[in-house]
């Protein structure tokens, strides 16, 4: 069963998008049900509000670089393998869904913040909080100050929308099984500033502490059983998500995947490129090694 939810408010000018497409996210339920595992794509949506990209003061597809392009692709068998799929329909520059709503920086804002700033961060200053201020370049996207109304309608219609289902479907997988793993999907640059030989996956558990480390014992040997070379915590040890979700005392685990985008996609034209059907064909042994190690989790 497919599920939408309400739209993020266009401007009124605009004419309306095709149906379905407004929605935050898609989910789509386990048919049937084989493990209590969610996968979730929260940076691979494409589209923009009409009132965003006329504030824009680079061409759209500089924005877009920052997407994790494909990825909810990806990952599309796993409700026929038997798990959950949650999918972001909005841009990582909108509403970054792997922030915390409260890392803002409140100088975009013309008459001040949406909501309570936290201490600043780096991620903050460098203009990659909740609410971009920078695309795929390092440059400033906006050619003018945002509202705070404008703030808060990403951040209420998209943000909290797609964490409110995040938290309520992994409470109801823990309470109808005594446990819940989330696998949070993304994709990383090919090339970035001051690394070499990126490899093809990196892991991400924070250092041992958003789930069981059988758990990241068993997805890293089937990514390598498939071909990939794998690292774990570096660069990316997990954001947001699978610091907020990932509590495997309480019976929920959480992992982050990074797949690296020269394996399935050319990242300047995002287009998917040669490899994409392999890695989605590798990817659905790794996620059928997922489900079956979620069986085997400690039950709360």
């Amino acid at each position: 069963m497919r599920e939408t939810y309400p739209a993020l408010r266009l401007d009124p000018v605009a004419e309306p998008p095709p149906a379905g497409l407004e929605a935050p996210f898609e989910f789509t339920e386990a048919q049937p049900l084989a493990a209590p595992v969610l996968f979730a794509s929260p940076h691979s949506g494409s589209l923009y509000p009409a009132d965003m990209q006329a504030a824009l003061c680079v061409p759209l597809i500089d924005v877009r670089r920052t997407e994790d392009a494909f990825v909810d692709e990806l990952f599309a068998a796993a409700p026929s393998l038997g798990a959950g799929l949650l999918a972001a329909r909005y841009g990582r520059s909108v509403v970054d869904l792997n922030r915390d709503p409260n890392e803002l920086d409140a100088s975009m804002f013309q008459d001040g913040p949406p909501r309570p700033c936290g201490l600043p961060t780096v991620r903050v200053e460098a203009g990659l909080g909740c609410l971009p201020r920078v695309g795929a370049r390092g440059e400033a996207i906006y050619g003018r100050l945002l509202s705070r109304a404008e703030g808060e309608e990403r951040l209420s219609r998209v943000h909290d929308a797609y964490h409110d289902h995040l938290a309520s479907t992994l409470d109801a997988l823990r309470r109808d099984h005594g446990h819940a793993l989330l696998i949070d999907c993304h994709s990383m640059p090919s090339v970035q500033p001051g690394r070499r030989n990126l490899t093809d996956i990196v892991l991400g558990d924070r250092f041992g502490s958003s789930a069981d480390p059988r758990l990241m014992a068993r997805v890293e040997r089937s990514f390598r059983a498939n071909g990939f070379s794998v690292a774990r915590n570096a660069p990316y040890a997990g954001g947001y998500t699978t610091r907020r979700y990932g509590r495997p005392r309480r019976g929920t685990h959480a992992l982050q995947i990074e797949i690296n985008r020269s394996l399935y996609m050319d990242e300047h034209r995002i287009t998917r490129a040669s490899g994409f059907s392999a890695l989605k064909d590798a990817l659905q042994h790794v996620m059928t090694d997922i489900i079956d190690a979620a069986r085997l989790l400690p039950r709360t």
